[in-house]
C-alpha cells in the first residue's frame, strides 16, 4: 500500500481527548537533544510504517518487540484502528514515547482541531505532512501548501505542536527553474513549520544534506535514516548496509537542528530484523 493511502486508511478511526502540558511538551523536547554532547544517538526513534504489517496483527507486541530491538521512541502514520487513549497506554507499557506522526494534507487543512487533541493524547510534539498527490505537485500548489502549513502551524503553536513536512525525491524536481523544497524552506515560517528530512530520498535526488543543514539551520528538527546502496542501483537497505555518510551527517545535527532519529524502512524483507540490524549500526556509531 502507497505511504499516503496507508496514512488516510490508518487515521480515519483515531479519536481525541485529553492534554498534555506544554511545559511538559518542553522538557521531553529537551531530553532528547542529549546526543547532541555525546556524539552518539540518545533516542533511537523507528517509523512505524516500517512494521504496518506487524502493527495490524497486534499493535502491542509490535511496540514491545520495537522496544526491545533497542528504540526508544516511534512516530506513527495512523493508529491501526485504536483510539489514541488506548495507543498511548500500549505505548507506556512498552516504555515508548511518540514524539511524532504523519497525516495527510487535507486532514491537516480539514481536521486540524482533533488531529491537534489527539496529538495532545499521544504526547505527540510534530505533527508531519509526508506526502503530496501528483495532482498538487505545481507551482501554485506548493505555495498552496505553504501557506496551509503555516496555518496549521499557528494554531498547533498555541497547544506546544510543531507542524512539520516529510519530503520524498518529487520535491528537488525543478519546477519553471524553482526547486520546490527550496520554495516551501522558503515560504514556511521558521518558528511555526519544522522539516523531517528523509535522508534516503534527499541522497537520491541528487540533494546534498549537509547543504541543507547550512543553508537553512535549525530548520531540520526531524530525520529518517533510512540507507541506500551506491549508484546505479541506489536500492533501500538497512541502515549501515549502503552507502550513506552517515558520521559525517550526524556530526552536523546541532547545526541542522535534529532532535529526532527515525530509522525507516519502506518494504523490508523481514521488518523486525531490518529495524534490529539498522539499530545495532546505530547503537554503536560514534560521530
Amino acid at each position: 500500500m502507497e505511504r499516503r493511502a496507508f496514512v488516510r486508511s490508518a487515521v480515519a478511526g483515531a479519536l481525541g481527548a485529553a492534554a498534555l502540558p506544554g511545559a511538559l511538551a518542553a522538557a521531553a523536547e529537551g531530553a532528547a537533544m542529549t546526543a547532541k554532547s555525546s556524539g552518539r544517538i540518545a533516542k533511537l526513534g523507528v517509523q512505524l510504517y516500517t512494521v504496518r504489517g506487524l502493527m495490524h496483527e497486534s499493535v502491542e507486541k509490535t511496540l514491545v518487540d520495537v522496544a526491545a530491538a533497542g528504540y526508544r521512541e516511534v512516530e506513527f502514520a495512523g493508529y491501526f484502528q485504536r483510539t489514541p487513549k488506548q495507543v498511548r497506554a500500549a505505548l507506556k507499557a512498552a516504555g515508548l514515547e511518540a514524539p511524532s506522526t504523519h497525516v495527510g494534507i487535507e486532514q491537516v487543512r480539514n481536521e486540524l482541531p482533533r488531529l491537534l487533541d489527539d496529538a495532545k493524547v499521544m504526547g505527540h510534539r510534530y505533527i508531519v505532512v509526508p506526502w503530496l498527490d501528483q495532482r498538487d505537485r505545481t507551482p501554485d500548489g506548493y505555495r498552496a501548501l505553504a501557506d496551509d502549513l503555516n496555518r496549521a502551524g499557528e494554531a498547533a503553536d498555541r497547544v506546544g505542536i510543531r507542524i512539520g513536512y516529510h519530503n520524498h525525491d518529487f520535491e528537488f524536481t525543478l519546477l519553471n527553474g524553482e526547486r520546490p523544497f527550496d520554495l516551501l524552506l522558503q515560504r514556511t515560517a521558521k518558528d511555526l513549520v519544522s522539516f523531517e528530512l528523509d535522508l534516503f530520498w534527499i541522497t537520491k535526488a541528487g540533494g546534498d544534506p549537509l547543504a541543507y543543514f547550512r543553508g537553512h539551520p535549525g530548520r531540520f528538527a526531524l530525520v529518517h535514516v533510512k540507507d541506500m546502496t551506491a549508484a546505479p542501483e541506489q536500492a533501500m537497505v538497512d541502515v549501515g548496509a549502503g552507502s550513506i555518510d552517515w558520521k559525517a551527517i550526524f556530526a552536523r545535527r546541532g547545526e541542522a537542528g535534529i532532535r529526532h532519529f527515525f530509522v525507516e524502512h519502506d518494504g523490508p524483507a523481514d521488518a523486525l530484523a531490518s529495524i534490529r540490524a539498522s539499530a545495532a549500526y546505530l547503537r554503536a556509531l560514534r560521530f
